[in-house]
C-alpha cells in the first residue's frame, strides 16, 4: 500500500532501527517504546490487522515473533516479555498494517496491567456460546 507507513519502513523509505528482517517479516525499535527494547514485527504482505493477514503469512511470521521475544528479553535483561496485538481504532491500533509488539518488561517498570471485570456464570457460558457458534 503507497501510503503505508510501515510498508514505506519495509521498502527502506524511511530510516529505523532494524532488527530482524527475513522474506516474510520485517522487525524494528518502536520510536515511542513503551520500554526500551520494544519492537514491532510487520509481515512484508501489506495486510490491515489480524483480520486480514493471510494464515500462511501468519504461520511463516510466528516463528520470528519468537525468536525476537527472546532476544528482546535477552538484549535488555528483562523479566518477561509482553506480546500484544492492537486490531482496529477501538482497540487502539493506530497503524493500518498488522503488527505485533514485543515489549521487554521489568519487575519495576511501573506498567499497570489491565484490571479483571467481575462477571457472572451465566454471562460467561452465555458469551462461550455465541462464540462456539462462530467457530
Amino acid at each position: 500500500m503507497e501510503d503505508c507507513i510501515f510498508c514505506k519502513i519495509i521498502k527502506g523509505q524511511i530510516p529505523c532501527e532494524k532488527v530482524y528482517e527475513d522474506k516474510h517479516c520485517f522487525a524494528f525499535l518502536d520510536i515511542k517504546p513503551i520500554n526500551q527494547g520494544h519492537i514491532l514485527l510487520v509481515p512484508k504482505e501489506h495486510s490491515k490487522n489480524i483480520f486480514e493477514i493471510s494464515e500462511s503469512t501468519l504461520k511463516n511470521i510466528i516463528p520470528a515473533l519468537k525468536n525476537l521475544a527472546s532476544a528482546a528479553k535477552t538484549a535488555m535483561n528483562a523479566d518477561g516479555i509482553n506480546i500484544g496485538m492492537n486490531n482496529e481504532p477501538a482497540a487502539g491500533q493506530a497503524v493500518m498494517h498488522t503488527h505485533f509488539h514485543i515489549i521487554p518488561r521489568f519487575n519495576n517498570d511501573e506498567l499497570k496491567h489491565w484490571p479483571g471485570k467481575d462477571t457472572s456464570k451465566e454471562e460467561l457460558s452465555a458469551t462461550a456460546e455465541r462464540m462456539r457458534k462462530l467457530n
